[in-house]
């Protein structure tokens, strides 16, 4: 049960507000630039801070609501450029700088007049990151703090999935960070031409040209080293380090959020070593916005995001001593997609609740109907074979790792005689998968190197519409001939008379480089020495892990 506030915010007398602009000089000579809005009121208050990239005039507000509301519910708001963005100077280094500037500036923002001394940081993506590096070094003025949509693990949270390199959210986020500095230099010509080349994404001639584009206005970008790097001691180099934190924190993700893994890795490791309360909200949104919609499914009102009224609440409780802002309120709390309600639990679900088989007679990938999802193992061992031809390998859709995430209908898609379909019979009842899924399948290729793209949709009378889908990059060198892909975290409930659809391919273009057949660094087009990829799929053996909830009515959400 999730109960409504006893006092909605929106109730309560808003502040009238100022808004100054203030610098801070860090020890090294730098000039970081910030907004500080600032209430009316005679009274020393707490602090929220936001460090972003973007222009601190954004604010994160594609998400939040602006820093004046916030500062209307009570608050100093301090939004600043970090370094090298903006208008702050020196030169901007992909999170190199984050932890000294964070703690230098919350150092300095709790001896700003009118400041009480107790300061909380919010703040979604780079802002979220920005709180994890300053935690690490703060003073114990920071109280609080509210990350959304990150990871601490920047190879396996941010730049890869399952080892295979995000090829598409990658290049669309190195494009932005270069126009953002070409706009910092005031070149107009590469602004526009960067500009114009992020909304060229979707094919491969426009990946290969903004690659080009991007190599010559911003070569030390950090896309190239995320291109080339395996994983090595560049990663835990910029990696923050959780270890020092010891604060109440919120997080906040989204089910159809590329670093949605990120946020449950960050909860689980400060629930694992703090000694304060740990919360987790998850909704049905895809990186943003934080709507009804994602991709073609309508979720409701119920879906639109409480968090700027929860985090209102949140700080409330840590920075202003009033606990009972929180009372009876669920430490986590995740949206049900197919019920379209918030959901309360007890704790993020581990472990395995069903165990579901694949059998076909050999034509699951010519045919919908041909491949079975069962709850009973296969009583025969049969084989499926998929082809991946590099020509045209299978695109992406939907889902969290590309720019148009959010479930999408699959039918389509899935006439193609490459890509393996599982489907269960119609549903006896009502079935609740809420965790992370994952895939052991036991197969064999042609090739030393192969992807598996994973996906698992539900199919009803209106469509296929997916709702979880995993990615991995295997070697052949790996040891035996089993594997596992671990798919998105979700919380679907499937109705009665749904199936259940599993669908198994080689590639999710232009979200992942397509895998030539051999290792070697990832590329954006698809290179010539490409080779066909023959695949065998053995359904004794294989199998789906499906975390699941039992559903019963004194566990529903109002």
């Amino acid at each position: 049960m999730i109960p409504a506030p006893t006092e909605p915010v929106a109730s309560r007398h808003r502040l009238p507000v100022q808004q100054e602009a203030l610098s801070l000089w860090t020890s090294d000579g730098i000039r970081l630039d910030a907004d500080l809005y600032r209430p009316q009121t005679g009274e020393p208050l707490p602090l929220l801070l936001m460090r972003q990239p973007y222009g601190r005039a954004i604010a994160s507000t594609v998400v939040y609501a602006h820093p004046r509301w916030y500062a209307e519910q009570g608050y100093l708001v301090l939004v600043q450029d970090v370094r090298g963005c903006g208008s702050s100077t020196g030169e901007f280094q992909l999170f190199a700088h984050e932890a000294a500037d964070g703690a230098e500036t919350i150092a300095w923002a709790e001896q700003l007049p009118g400041c009480n001394g107790r300061i909380g940081l919010y703040g979604f993506s780079y802002q979220g990151m920005t709180q994890l590096y300053a935690a690490s070094q703060a003073s114990g003025a920071v109280r609080a703090i509210a990350p959304a949509m990150l990871g601490p693990d920047l190879y396996r949270h941010w730049a890869t999935e399952g080892g295979a390199f995000r090829l598409q959210l990658s290049l669309a986020w190195a494009l932005q960070l270069a126009g953002l500095q070409a706009q910092r230099q005031q070149d107009q010509q590469a602004w526009q031409q960067l500009r114009a080349a992020g909304q060229q994404l979707q094919s491969e001639a426009g990946i290969q040209a903004a690659e080009t584009l991007l190599r010559s206005v911003d070569p030390h970008s950090f896309y190239f080293d995320w291109q080339r790097s395996p994983e090595d001691a560049y990663w835990t180099a910029i990696a923050p380090n959780l270890a020092p934190i010891d604060l109440p924190a919120l997080h906040i993700g989204g089910w159809f959020d590329p670093y949605l893994n990120g946020t449950i890795a960050t909860y689980e490791i400060l629930k694992q070593q703090t000694t304060t309360p740990q919360w987790l909200r998850i909704g049905p949104w895809a990186h943003l916005p934080w709507g009804r919609k994602a991709g073609a499914i309508d979720f409701g009102p119920t879906a639109i995001s409480p968090i700027d009224e929860l985090q209102v609440r949140w700080f409330d409780a840590w920075l202003k001593d009033q606990p009972d802002r929180l009372t009876d309120e669920p430490a986590i709390a995740v949206f049900e997609m197919g019920r379209n309600q918030w959901r309360s639990l007890a704790d993020w679900p581990t472990g395995t609740s069903q165990v579901w088989s694949i059998a076909s007679d050999g034509l699951a990938a010519m045919r919908s109907d041909r491949g079975q999802l069962q709850r009973a193992a296969a009583d025969r061992e049969t084989f499926d074979v998929v082809v991946h031809d590099p020509w045209r390998p299978v695109p992406n859709l939907g889902g969290h790792n590309g720019l148009a995430a959010g479930p999408q209908e699959r039918s389509g898609l899935e006439e193609r005689s490459d890509i393996l379909k599982y489907r269960s019979q119609p549903l006896s009842s009502d079935l609740l998968i809420c965790g992370q899924p994952r895939l052991y399948l036991i197969c064999e290729s042609d090739r030393p190197s192969w992807d598996l793209c994973v996906v698992l949709s539900r199919q009803t009378a209106r469509g296929l519409w997916d709702f979880s889908q995993g990615f991995r990059r295997i070697a052949q060198a790996e040891a035996g001939v089993g594997y596992w892909v671990d798919l998105q975290p979700t919380c679907q409930r499937l109705l009665a008379g749904d199936r259940l659809c599993l669908s198994i391919s080689l590639a999710a273009y232009p979200a992942f480089a397509v895998n030539p057949g051999q290792s070697g660094q990832p590329t954006a087009t698809v290179p010539a020495e490409a080779r066909i990829i023959t695949l065998q799929v053995q359904s004794a053996g294989s199998f789906l892990e499906l975390p699941t909830v039992a559903i019963a009515a004194s566990s529903e959400s109002a």
